[in-house]
């Protein structure tokens, strides 16, 4: 445990449009995260970005402080100034051993959430390693904390009433939208096609807008989008083209950059001078905040639904003594789950270590060997190999029997 360390960045200490600066975009996540563990000299890392967090889990021996936090920052964005790197280094919340697994349950059980009780950050914090995973920067034990802190985010679900008439950003925006008693005629254009995206269309087509125009970097998914809801689908490139006018934007990128630049807000709107609405639920925003001042513009944004998440927080507070004693268990096994493994990984080299006393062995005896009969040979082929295999399964149980022990005694 002494390995595992959390530098997190969340709506309860930075500002959500600061949160931004630390998203990766997708085509260049595999390239930075392997810089970053190279010149950061980690062992492991994973690497979680949503829409109101970013979280670094790092398997290091190094202790997190403020020269080492002042080399991942550097390594993190090469592009930074001491200005960037410095601000980074003072918004960190760092966690380690026990308080850092603890963190990450509650991130991913949804108690540490914007909107607490919502379940699409399990999902989030599945995809996340995955990636991590597939790009080669996560090892064995983030492994094992991912798998553990999914279990214990499905027993907090289904033993506490934390997710009962759940909500979540997406829920929020919507019922926002609804307050503004928007016609269902209304023309909408939406950018992005990814999950937050496709979940909102979900709640929209359900409740009867039909209306849609979707733009993607890639069109094949903007197609797949606008197929399910009987809408036009172009690339990203033309959204800066679009003419047909528009009542609202939905919009969620991965964008490092604004999408909704003033000079596009401007083609798009073009000379129709209503209101407009914009639900912005991309970090950081797609909309350049310089269009809120030269537009009548209802923007919908993660950071003014905070409001409505803390309400929804007071509701739940009864349910957080019962989540915390779950998690708690599950630290605890998460513990011996991790010393099982440690004696796993130092029992791999027996059978290669008793592999390679038998061929010693062989050689030893070869003419005492050569002068026993096939059916002989059979007989202590046999009885070698049975030897070898109990040699290498009865040091581990006895060593997992040992730890079981321990663990129960303490």
């Amino acid at each position: 445990m002494q390995r595992i360390k959390i530098i997190a960045f969340t709506h309860k200490t930075t500002d959500l449009n600061d949160i931004g600066k630390l998203h990766i975009e997708e085509s260049a996540l595999e390239s930075r995260l392997n810089y970053l563990k190279t010149n950061a000299n980690l062992d492991e890392l994973y690497y979680l970005s949503t829409c109101n967090r970013v979280e670094f889990m790092l398997i290091t021996s190094a202790v997190v402080n403020v020269d080492f936090l002042k080399q991942f920052f550097t390594a993190f964005n090469t592009n930074w100034t001491s200005e960037d790197i410095n601000w980074a280094v003072n918004n960190a919340s760092v966690y380690d051993n026990d308080d850092a697994l603890r963190h990450l349950f509650n991130v991913a059980s949804s108690i540490d959430s914007l909107v607490v009780g919502e379940r699409e950050i399990i999902t989030q914090v599945r995809n996340a390693y995955d990636k991590c995973s597939q790009i080669g920067v996560s090892g064995d034990v983030i492994r094992l904390a991912v798998k553990k802190t999914i279990e214990t985010a499905k027993d907090v679900y289904t033993h506490t009433n934390i997710a009962k008439n759940p909500v979540s950003v997406v829920s929020l925006a919507y019922r926002r939208l609804r307050e503004l008693n928007v016609k269902l005629d209304a023309r909408f254009i939406i950018i992005g096609s990814g999950v937050t995206n496709t979940t909102m269309a979900k709640y929209l087509k359900k409740h009867q807008f039909s209306d849609f125009t979707v733009f993607n970097r890639t069109l094949a998914n903007a197609e797949v989008l606008a197929n399910e809801l009987k809408g036009k689908a172009y690339p990203l490139t033309e959204l800066k083209n679009y003419k047909q006018g528009f009542d609202i934007i939905v919009t969620c990128t991965g964008a490092a950059e604004s999408v909704i630049t003033p000079e596009i807000y401007k083609s798009l709107v073009g000379n129709d001078k209503s209101k407009k609405v914009v639900i912005d639920l991309a970090i950081p925003n797609d909309l350049d905040a310089e269009i809120l001042n030269n537009y009548d513009v209802n923007l919908i944004a993660v950071n003014n639904l905070q409001e409505v998440a803390k309400e929804n927080l007071l509701a739940r507070e009864q349910e957080l003594t019962a989540c915390n004693e779950i998690i708690e268990a599950n630290i605890d096994d998460f513990k011996q789950i991790l010393k099982t493994r440690k004696v796993e990984q130092a029992m791999s080299e027996v059978p290669k270590k008793v592999k390679e006393i038998r061929r010693v062995a062989n050689e030893l005896f070869a003419s005492e060997l050569s002068s026993l009969d096939v059916q002989s040979k059979e007989v202590l082929d046999k009885i070698l190999a049975y030897m070898e295999k109990k040699y290498i399964s009865v040091p581990m149980k006895m060593a997992k029997d040992i730890l079981l022990d321990n663990a129960s005694a303490n």
